[in-house]
């Protein structure tokens, strides 16, 4: 009986932990472990593909190369300043937020891939460029409740980067997709059409970034 009792208090003891992480798991996002990453599917006769990104670190960019089809990642200091030198790439996320390698993007109003290749031309829109921030790319939260957070500047890409919405209003925050087809032209003129249609893995964790696409894109 004795040590019955002394399992459900240890399970008392422990509960308040579990809340804990649950409360707050939206800041620290917990890996996923035995997981492929990267290009995950890739169908060379039509173009489609599916990119899987673990973006829960906030002091990590994901740099996507579609020549090569290989992702790479560098660390990111709060000056801005990167562990290392990726020489080719098309696009990166970090986090939510994503950048261009001097390309621009366009938000089109199609909702999946198919209906763009359907309707068999660039729809009108404005091309959006990347611009320099520093209130943007957040590296560390852990001052949040105290309404301090550290941003690193960097370039950023504001179209791109609408694909998820994160409403801070609120606590906790309310996260919306758009669901929208996004196209992006390279400084060299490739394009590729990207939609983001989830942004958590099977457990629910926020952070895990599937990218459907079409590369190279030609309407």
């Amino acid at each position: 009986m004795n040590r019955i009792l002394l399992l459900i208090a240890m399970g008392a003891a422990l509960m308040p932990l579990s809340s804990c992480n649950g409360m707050f798991g939206w800041i620290y996002d917990r890996p996923s472990s035995a997981v492929d990453f990267g290009f995950i599917d890739m169908d060379k006769a039509t173009g489609k593909g599916t990119l899987y990104i673990d973006a829960t670190s906030y002091t990590k960019w994901t740099y996507v190369d579609f020549q090569s089809a290989t992702t790479d990642t560098t660390v990111l200091a709060a000056d801005g300043s990167e562990d290392g030198d990726v020489p080719s790439w098309d696009f990166a996320i970090h986090r939510y937020d994503a950048k261009t390698n001097g390309g621009t993007v366009m938000e089109t109003g199609f909702t999946s891939l198919d209906e763009l290749v359907s309707s068999g031309k660039l729809p009108d829109g404005e091309w959006v460029a990347d611009v320099w921030t520093d209130s943007t790319v957040t590296v560390d939260m852990s001052g949040m409740m105290d309404g301090n957070i550290v941003y690193a500047p960097s370039f950023y890409n504001a179209e791109l980067s609408k694909w998820l919405n994160v409403d801070t209003s609120t606590m906790p925050p309310v996260y919306t997709l758009s669901g929208k087809v996004y196209i992006l032209k390279t400084s060299d003129g490739r394009m590729a059409a990207i939609r983001l249609s989830n942004y958590m893995d099977e457990s629910k964790v926020k952070g895990f970034m599937t990218v459907d696409f079409i590369y190279p894109l030609e309407l």
